[in-house]
Order: C-alpha cells, then structure tokens, then sequence
C-alpha cells in the first residue's frame, strides 16, 4: 500500500445517466466516496414521443465531471495517480452513430425511452414468418421482444429516415454504440485509435446480440438489416478494454462497464441467484439473478446479460421487468396537473389523504411495459368519487409504483418457481418512506433499502476493480444496509386492492387506435 497516498488505491466511476451525469471516486474495493461531481444533461424532445440528446453534450458533460472530480481529489490531499482503473455505467438502448474518422455524430442520440419507433415496430412485425407479426419471435435468439425501446429499433430508424447515416452505413466508416460505447471509444482517443467495445450486458440490450453465446448474431442483424461493420466488438463487464488518452487521468485502463440497472444489481451484491433489487427512478426496473440459467420467461419479462466477470468467465443471467413511469408521474403531476410543488411533497401530501378513496391510477402515458407491453394502453385514474381531492390522487401515484413492481415480482416468481423472499432497493425515490412502506405492503415482502445512495456507481467501480484485480473477481464487499420495511396490512387487503388495480389496467388498454 505504501506506493499510495493518504487515501490508498482508488477506482473511478463515470455514472451516465438520462437526466445527470457524475464521476465519482471511490476507495478501492470499498463503497467509501472520496470526492465526486455531478452535472445535469439537457433532453431535447423535437416532436411529441421524441426524446434526442446532444451525443457532444454527453461527453462533456463527463469530461466535465472527471475533471471536477480530480481537482475535489487534489484539494482534500489525495493523488489522481492513485487512481488505478475507471468503470463506466450508463442509461441503456440509447443509440449513437458516428462517423468514423472523425468522430462527428450523425445525428442526436436517440434516447431509450424515445416513442418515434412504434412504426418502424409496425413494418418489422410484417416480416415475420407466416403473417403471424408475433413480437416475440426473436426471444429464444436475444431474449426481448420487439418493442420501440431497443437499440436494434432506433438504429434501423435511421437508416431508414437519416440520409447522412444510410450513406455512412453504405460507405462502411458509419459506427454505432450505446452510450457507454461511445464514451470508452472517444476516451481512449476517438478517431486517434479509440477501441470501439461494449460490454455484454449493453450489447445484451441491442437486439442484436445471441443471448447463448455472446455473439452478434448474423439472423439478428438480417432481420434488422444491419451491417456487421457498424457495431462494436463485445466484451466482458470487467477487463481492460483501453486507456485513457488525455486528460487529468491519461494513461489509466478503463477496466469495467455495465448498463446501469446490471450496475445497480452489483452495488446492491446481488451476485448470487435468486438475489433481486428494483431502482426506482424515472422508470423503475426491476432484476433478479438466475446465475448460469436463461430462464426464458413466459411472462413478459427480459431475459439479460447480469454480468460477465473476465472474459474467461460464464455469463450470468437476469430476468428484468421494466416500469416506464415512476418518479415520471410525479413530475407530470408537478408540470402538467399542478397539484405537487416539488416530487419531496408526495409524501406529506398522500399521508393525508383519507383512507376511504379507493383511487387508482395507471399511469400509461406512452403504453405499459413489462409484464403487458401494450403500446395502446394510455393513462387512466379510476375509483373517483364527490370526496376524491388531488391528495388521494398523488397517493395513487405513489400506489401506481408499487402495483406495477408487484405486477412484475409476480411474473418473476411464476417464473422461477422460487418466490422471493427480500427486495433491495435503491435510487432516488426510495428516499420516500410512505412508498418504501407501501411497496411492502403491497408486495408482502421485506424491502430492504441500500444504505449507500450510489449503488450503479459503486456497480461499475466495482468491475473496473475486478477488471485490474482478477485474483478477487466476484468478491462481494461488506455493505451497511439502511431501513428495512415490514409488510404491516393483511393478505386479504393486500389481495382486495391488487384486485382494483387489475381492474383499472384492464380500462387503460385498447386507447390507442393507430
């Protein structure tokens, strides 16, 4: 250790995620942050359903947190050389194109949860085999069905619609990445020899990759129509993939990568199966560790890529369920409707609603995901009588939640057989005990909350440690948990009002006609 400063050896962790971006700086091997910076990033929505970022602002923005970060080192005594590797972990699906020799984007990023692929969705279903326009009909090859969300999705839109990047892909020097692609090739040199690689749990969210064996698969990409010269080669979540080629920390390996919600799945030490965690965010998604098994889910649920620790390693697998809208729903009762100041308030608000307003909310404003994927569905608020008032309504959307996490707990059991018997949690809104609370009532499972705020970041510094420090791979860390909550209503209530939700969801679907 003695080669260190006062601090000892130190992993960095770019965290890119759809609103903000950070790099935080943790010790070694630990979840102790010793300096970090975060900075927000702007969302452009040309359109309705449309949602771009500006590839450019992206990186600088974590070019920007890096830099912030070091100088906040430097300043509490610590050394940027004792930093011995970075991970990185980003927002998913968001799809970049660039050309190659200079490294100019062909267009904005598209981001996940952009809508503009719904027709793109409708002209690929006709292709299917038989007419049958089967949106599963290539999950036994990547384990997702075909939905506007995925990467593969948004890349064949812009062949189809974007002349700069029809012409690059014909010429051969078009390439594509998701957000954690294009960050590792512009920081190991861009055009100047950057290392155009993914790791298997993003390339796990293209459509494009075999979910067996690792590879991008030449059906896929016949389906897609995506040439193979585009894409970047797949690696594990944890090896050196590059170095850094300027900046305060040039010269050291980027050595780990996850999709963020995998990386929330390592910071919470679900590394063993039949270990799961929700992130409540934006969205709020849900994953559960099937170790070495693809379960394949009947259910409506994705089948990923957890984690690969080296490439000489297997695969771990996870199912993953997916909220579209979480804190969102706070934000559109904030910015549509008024009836919040701030999402903080939700709490105080619902805890006064009285208990007799049996409202319930669907708050489909683009379709629902996972366990339905109905693009049809569209938001609706049920159950309102002459004593409804906007507190039992912020109350519903706070129970919207925790139906939609049970609705896909549910599934997750049906189909591994094995109930589960805790949830971890982390992100932002589990800062709200009222819904922490009732998300254990509603699901009738311990929810046990992280004790440490950043776990998608400590995910990715994790790998990149695991990445330069093979001989410890996997080696989960000591981790203080914060408050558990107890399921505290009766099975037949907790029944009673599932039931209600049931049937509100059943009054969102069909909206939808075109």
């Amino acid at each position: 250790m003695s080669q260190f400063g006062k601090f000892g050896p130190l992993v960095g962790a770019i965290d890119e995620g759809t609103s903000s971006a950070r790099f935080i700086i943790f010790k070694a091997n630990s979840s102790d942050v010793v300096a970090y910076h975060q900075k927000e990033l702007e969302q452009h929505f040309p359109q309705e359903g449309w949602v771009e970022q500006d590839p450019y602002a992206i990186l600088a923005v974590v070019k920007t947190c890096i830099e912030k970060a070091v100088e906040n080192l430097v300043a509490l005594g610590g050394n940027p050389e004792d930093i011995i590797a970075v991970g990185v972990t980003n927002q998913r699906e968001t799809t970049i194109v660039w050309e190659q020799g200079t490294g100019k984007p062909l267009y904005n990023a598209i981001v996940w949860l952009d809508m503009r692929t719904s027709s793109t969705i409708d002209k690929l279903l006709d292709t299917v085999p038989n007419k049958t326009r089967n949106k599963n009909y290539l999950k036994p090859l990547c384990g997702l069905p075909l939905s506007p969300y995925f990467s593969a999705v948004k890349l064949r839109w812009l062949s189809d619609n974007v002349d700069p990047v029809k012409n690059a892909m014909k010429k051969g020097t078009c390439r594509f990445g998701t957000v954690d692609c294009w960050i590792i090739w512009n920081l190991t040199g861009g055009p100047n020899g950057g290392k155009h690689v993914t790791d298997v749990t993003n390339a796990s969210r293209t459509m494009l990759m075999n979910i067996e064996n690792l590879n991008w698969d030449p059906l896929l990409l016949r389906f897609f129509e995506v040439p193979k010269s585009v894409l970047p080669d797949i690696k594990s979540s944890s090896e050196v993939y590059g170095y850094i080629a300027d900046g305060p920390l040039k010269g050291v390996p980027i050595a780990g990568c996850l999709g963020d919600q995998q990386a929330a799945l390592v910071g919470q030490m679900c590394l063993q199966k039949g270990q799961a965690k929700a992130t409540y965010g934006t969205g709020c998604f849900v994953l559960y560790n099937t170790g070495d098994i693809r379960v394949n889910s009947t259910r409506g649920l994705l089948t990923t890529v957890a984690y690969q620790l080296g490439s000489n390693n297997p695969p771990s697998y996870a199912l993953e369920g997916s909220v579209a809208v979480a804190g969102a729903a706070l934000g559109w009762l904030k910015e549509n409707i008024g009836l919040l100041d701030t999402a903080k308030e939700s709490q105080t608000i619902a805890e006064t609603a009285t208990e007799n307003g049996s409202v319930v909310f669907v708050p489909a404003f683009s379709g629902l995901y996972a366990p339905y994927w109905r693009q049809d569905a569209r938001g609706v608020i049920c159950g309102i009588t002459e004593d409804t008032n906007s507190n039992h309504i912020v109350k519903a959307a706070l129970e919207a939640v925790c139906f939609q996490v049970r609705d896909i707990l549910d599934a997750m059991n049906e189909d591994c057989g094995i109930p589960l018997q805790v949830l971890k949690v982390d992100g932002g809104m589990t800062g709200n005990q009222l819904l922490m609370q009732m998300q254990a009532d509603l699901v009738g499972i311990e929810v046990i909350k992280a004790g440490f705020s950043e776990s998608t970041a400590l995910g990715a510094a994790m790998v990149a440690y695991w990445g330069v420090k093979t001989d410890i791979q996997g080696v989960p860390i000591p981790m203080t948990s914060g408050n558990t909550y107890a399921p505290k209503i009766s099975d037949d209530e907790r029944d009673m009002r599932y039931k209600q939700w049931k049937m509100a969801v059943e009054r969102s679907l069909g909206w939808e006609q075109n």
